[in-house]
């Protein structure tokens, strides 16, 4: 494994006290001049609020932004090496993302690329500090298209000067870096790195890198580094690798605790799988970030769909810990308490989005709350420490399956507070009808289909969806304000096809298997003629809800969407939405969402980054960035200055952008 080091006379004996304290007082002055504030979390802090105290930047001065430094990843330089070395073959280590959120510390940017690799940069200049490269190449059967998220940075309280940067790497390894140097931690595992691959249950052979891998960033608690983990979905067979919960000691690598979220026999939970499906079924992973009540001593842990995705003829029951929000008591691993909100899947409903710690007051009593975030385009509600709703969720009757062999779930449950904050359920009414043309189309589209309310069945004739397995809330989560008690939760109006087929013996031991060849959907559920999704806009939009009353306070489209195309660009229409998933982050002067990745982009051609009024959603101030931000934007303070930093996947090479005031910008 190599490290590159570029400079880290910075780091001296005393910088570990003095990230100690930052630490410690979270987005609390560490200096005599300007606030300074760090970023130490995916999602801001172990609560995953996503929201910054800083308010340099605000509505009268966010559209005078400009690009304070940059950085471009390593990925691509590493792949070009590689093949002039011949130790890629063409066509492999490809990769078309760009997700990772850094964080920063006390002056120092810590990120990930695609490839996993693991970088820290200067945060007031942007210059490489070091590079480490773990090495996911070597993997010959290494999967296309990876991708990461973020790191975890741990500080040894028995130490203050001693930390550690940790990532789990896309071929399943977790790894221990020296925050000033990069290098392995050697005391850690195997010199520096765990393979997760040893600890973990497997009903079959796995492909590293393919059937499990690591995407997200780990959780800390105390002296343990927790991971969850990603399982291939729509496996070909129904056996799976299990997604175990797995905490490790920070300090030595050693395993400490493991929480089945797919029961073994005889454990609770093991009876929501009928005939002994248990035994053989895999996935119910945690492959969200994950959030963690420091006090409270709890992490929470939302996860997937078990094998496979649309069809569970194999494993009839409601599923248990599938799409389900775990409470575990972080020390031991011992489940709390837990809600599972998707009976027996089959939609791909993951709950994908890291679980939201809130406090907030419900009918004049303080509540320690929760929140779950879906993208079935719902918000869950529940008391952190007892698992109790904070407002009624009803089981309704949902429709029945019509594939031979399969049992779908007789209902349901839906809170009654907050209301859907995206659409549910396809009919008609739902078509596009900005002229009689479009809608035409639309509804030729529609016949082709059976549709009917949200958790109606995959099919053979195949199910019009919404929301489609990429609709609703997605990884990128929600943001919350302490402030003003509100959640803020960007979606995306995405509809999909669901239809099986009788499996092949000779391929799978599936009765039925996902159908993905001939769905009439671009990957934003627009019709392949056109360009333009079947349903009604807006395509994405962000939703401000009241969590203390349950309410909404605002709801407004996010992004132009494809105002200016040929077939609706004379019908002077508002925005339409981006229809491309995105993350928003919450300052204590503005609320900031981009337009994410999707196909269409603002009227001017670039992808564009805009503020809200926190209290009216109005668009306060729009500026267009250098490519399209796919991963969650994070902000922080140091040396008086208020950056913001996106994650951009401009051509040919991914970039970090740091924003910042032009007085600022040397």
């Amino acid at each position: 494994m190599k490290t590159f080091v570029r400079n880290t006379s910075f780091w001296d004996q005393s910088c570990g006290l003095w990230v100690a304290t930052c630490l410690c007082l979270g987005v609390a002055a560490c200096s005599d001049g300007p606030e300074e504030a760090d970023w130490a979390h995916w999602a801001a802090d172990p609560h995953s609020s996503r929201y910054s105290t800083l308010a340099q930047i605000d509505a009268t001065n966010f559209e005078r932004l400009e690009v304070a430094w940059q950085w471009r990843s390593k990925d691509v330089e590493l792949r070009r090496k590689l093949g002039r070395q011949n130790k890629v073959k063409p066509g492999k280590l490809t990769f078309a993302d760009f997700a990772g959120t850094p964080l920063e510390i006390a002056g120092v940017l810590y990120g990930v690329t695609s490839l996993s690799q693991v970088y820290a940069l200067d945060a007031a200049s942007g210059e490489l500090l070091w590079l480490h490269d773990p090495e996911i190449w070597r993997e010959k059967k290494h999967v296309n298209f990876p991708k990461h998220r973020g790191l975890a940075y741990w500080q040894d309280d028995a130490d203050g000067r001693r930390a550690r940067i940790f990532a789990a790497t896309h071929d399943a390894r977790l790894i221990a870096l020296d925050p000033a140097t990069g290098e392995l931690v050697s005391s850690f595992g195997r010199e520096g790195r765990v393979d997760l691959l040893k600890t973990l249950r497997a009903h079959k052979k796995l492909i590293r890198g393919y059937d499990y891998f690591q995407a997200s960033p780990p959780a800390i608690f105390e002296d343990l580094v927790i991971v969850g983990g990603s399982v291939s979905d729509q496996p070909t067979g129904k056996r799976g690798t299990p997604g175990d919960l797995r905490a490790y000691d920070a300090r030595t690598g050693e395993l400490r605790w493991t929480f089945h979220t797919v029961p073994q026999p005889g454990e609770p939970g093991s009876e929501s799988w009928e005939e002994g499906s248990a035994s053989y079924s895999g996935a119910a992973n945690a492959w969200a970030a994950m959030s963690v009540d420091s006090e409270l001593g709890l992490l929470y842990a939302a996860t997937s769909t078990p094998t496979n995705d649309y069809y569970g003829g194999h494993r009839l029951g409601d599923n248990l810990y599938a799409e389900t929000l775990l409470c575990l008591n972080a020390r031991t691993g011992e489940r709390v308490w837990h809600q599972q909100l998707v009976r027996h899947g089959l939609w791909d409903y993951d709950l994908a989005a890291a679980p939201n710690l809130v406090d907030v007051e419900v009918d004049g009593k303080p509540v320690r709350a929760v929140v779950q975030v879906t993208k079935q385009a719902m918000a869950y509600v529940f008391d952190r420490q007892t698992g109790e709703p904070v407002w009624p969720i009803e089981d309704r009757p949902v429709p029945a399956s019509n594939v031979p062999g399969e049992r779908a779930a007789a209902t349901q449950r839906f809170p009654t507070k907050p209301p859907p904050f995206d659409r549910q359920g396809m009919s008609v009414e739902d078509l596009i009808d900005f002229t009689p043309e479009l809608r035409a189309m639309a509804r030729a589209v529609f016949d082709q289909y059976e549709s009917g309310p949200v958790f109606t069945p995959p099919s053979l004739q195949g199910t019009l969806s919404l929301p489609g397995s990429g609709g609703g809330a997605n990884w990128q989560g929600a943001g919350f304000d302490p402030e003003t008690r509100t959640l803020f939760v960007p979606s995306t109006t995405w509809p999909a096809v669901f239809g099986l087929y009788a499996g092949l013996p000779s391929v799978t031991d599936l009765a039925y298997t996902v159908r993905l060849l001939g769905t009439p959907f671009l990957p934003t559920g627009a019709d392949p003629v056109t360009g333009i999704p079947i349903v009604k806009p807006p395509w994405s939009r962000i939703t401000a809800i009241d969590l203390e009353s349950g309410n909404f306070r605002w709801q407004v489209p996010n992004g132009e969407g494809p105002r200016d195309h040929p077939l609706l660009r004379d019908l002077d229409l508002p925005p339409l939405g981006s229809g491309s998933p995105t993350c928003v982050i919450v300052t204590k002067s503005l609320l900031i969402a981009a337009d994410g990745t999707g196909p269409w982009i603002a009227r001017t051609g670039r992808p564009i980054l805009r503020a809200f009024d926190k209290t009216t959603g109005s668009v306060v101030g729009a500026i267009e960035v250098p490519g399209r931000v796919r991963g969650c934007p994070m902000t922080y303070a140091h040396n008086g200055v208020q950056y913001i930093v996106l994650s951009l996947l401009p051509e040919p090479d991914p970039l970090l952008v740091a924003l910042a005031l032009p007085e600022h910008v040397k």
